[in-house]
């Protein structure tokens, strides 16, 4: 397969770049424990190995004269220094969008989120991981749909842009009423708290089936139900009546898509307050009937072809970036998180092939620190056990315990740890690299194009 040496930047990715500052930027982190400690070097060539199976991810972003885009790199990535989650310099990063780490027994991938999103990532990670322990243990490995074989071929629609298929559709976007959020204390802008929650992933299932909905559909009627009880606290004089959970919907089995690059978009549950609170059986209808109509092909292509149609708008496409990114970037900061309280992301059930399972302890997936909601929370589930990492940007903790004792009071145990697995406290000095590129191959008509 021949890499294109630029391509476009996907529409759910533009708004990444656009709004990415030295202090804030959508980074998110997959986390991998194994049985023993790992080894740097090896993981390093298994990194290097995988690679070429992964063409997507030898991409970083650049500004055009009209809109971002993706150059080929021509250096290959090294792993690096474990450090926090945080925003990272691409450009010292060698350009590229992600950052692989180990410390200890745990492998960590950090990603900026303009290169792909979680499947995306967590695809990658894992097939890593596979080829690390095939370099270290031996391990036959038999790849399915979560790790990919790095000696095969990569697959064209695997790099496909998924939004493309949308261009040209008539859409519309939902005129939305601003949600209430949580206040607390500000924490410095490099501060990122967090909580683990730990639960039995078959006591969780069953309760679903009890309650008739799914576990994300629970999950989510439980935290908005909590979010209540501290709404309930918030003494504002013209707090708002609508509590609204923002839900990623991975596109990829509702249209057919293979691509390993961003490919999702979201719904949002909202209960409206205004006429008194909810119980929990009722919050888990509304949220069930909300997320099953707004998921429907139909509902999410009217959204993602409204979203489409402004990229592809002349007018807009003919403004150039240095007067684009200040202004996505201002309404980003002032309405980008205004329509929801918080975001929740269940990443679902990772099964392993059998050589891999008694080699991997525990999956993680956390996110980054938000820009205006007080935080988030995203989840994935692993060998019977589901993972919960709640971050915050405020110093309150308040959501999180109400939530766990909710969850108790269903019945299902929760082991909870602060902060959560995936991150530590950890300021390392960080090995400086400069991206290569293509000596003077990018032409430029590109820069000119729209």
């Amino acid at each position: 397969m021949t890499l294109p040496e630029w391509t476009r930047l996907e529409n759910s990715a533009i708004i990444y770049p656009s709004c990415q500052t030295h202090k804030y930027a959508v980074v998110y982190r997959m986390s991998v424990t194994l049985d023993s400690t790992v080894d740097s070097a090896a993981l390093d060539q298994a990194l290097k190995n995988t690679m070429p199976r992964f063409p997507s991810f030898r991409y970083s972003v650049k500004k055009g004269l009209f809109w971002w885009f993706l150059q080929r790199l021509e250096n290959d990535p090294s792993v690096c220094a474990p450090s926090s989650l945080k925003p990272f310099n691409i450009r010292s990063n060698g350009g590229y969008m992600f950052k692989l780490s180990a410390l200890g027994s745990r492998i960590d991938l950090d990603v900026f989120h303009a290169l792909t999103d979680g499947t995306g990532a967590m695809t990658f990670l894992l097939s890593v991981v596979a080829e690390y322990l095939k370099l270290t243990s031996g391990v036959g490995v038999e790849y399915g749909k979560w790790v990919l074989n790095p000696e095969e071929e990569p697959v064209k629609e695997e790099m496909e842009d998924g939004f493309d298929r949308f261009s040209g559709t008539k859409g519309s976007l939902d005129n939305e009423k601003n949600a209430w959020h949580i206040k607390g204390t500000n924490e410095s802008p490099d501060v990122l708290n967090s909580l683990g929650v730990s639960v039995n992933l078959e006591a969780l299932s069953e309760k679903a089936r009890q309650m008739d909905c799914t576990i994300t559909e629970l999950i989510s009627a439980l935290m908005l139900y909590s979010l209540q009880e501290i709404r309930r606290d918030d003494r504002s004089r013209r707090k708002r009546n609508h509590i609204r959970m923002e839900l990623p919907v991975n596109l990829r089995p509702i249209f057919a898509s293979r691509t390993l690059r961003n490919y999702s978009s979201y719904v949002y549950l909202t209960l409206d307050v205004s006429n008194g609170d909810f119980m929990l059986e009722d919050a888990v209808k509304e949220v069930k009937y909300q997320k099953r109509l707004y998921t429907q092909p139909s509902q999410l292509k009217r959204r993602i072809a409204a979203n489409v149609a402004l990229e592809d708008n002349l007018a807009i496409r003919c403004v150039p970036l240095f007067i684009k990114k200040p202004i996505i970037n201002l309404i980003n900061h002032l309405k980008g998180d205004r329509y929801a309280t918080y975001t929740f992301s269940n990443m679902g059930n990772i099964e392993l092939p059998e050589g891999m399972k008694e080699k991997v302890k525990d999956i993680h997936f956390i996110l980054g620190r938000t820009r205006k909601r007080s935080g988030s929370c995203a989840c994935v589930s692993y060998g019977g056990t589901l993972n919960l990492d709640f971050s915050r940007k405020i110093a309150e903790d308040d959501f999180e315990r109400v939530f766990v004792k909710n969850l108790r009071a269903l019945g299902i145990w929760a082991t909870v740890s602060v902060p959560s697995s995936p991150l530590r406290p950890m300021n390392v000095e960080q090995v400086k690299t400069r991206p290569v590129f293509r000596s003077g191959s990018l032409i430029p008509k590109f820069l000119l194009c729209i």
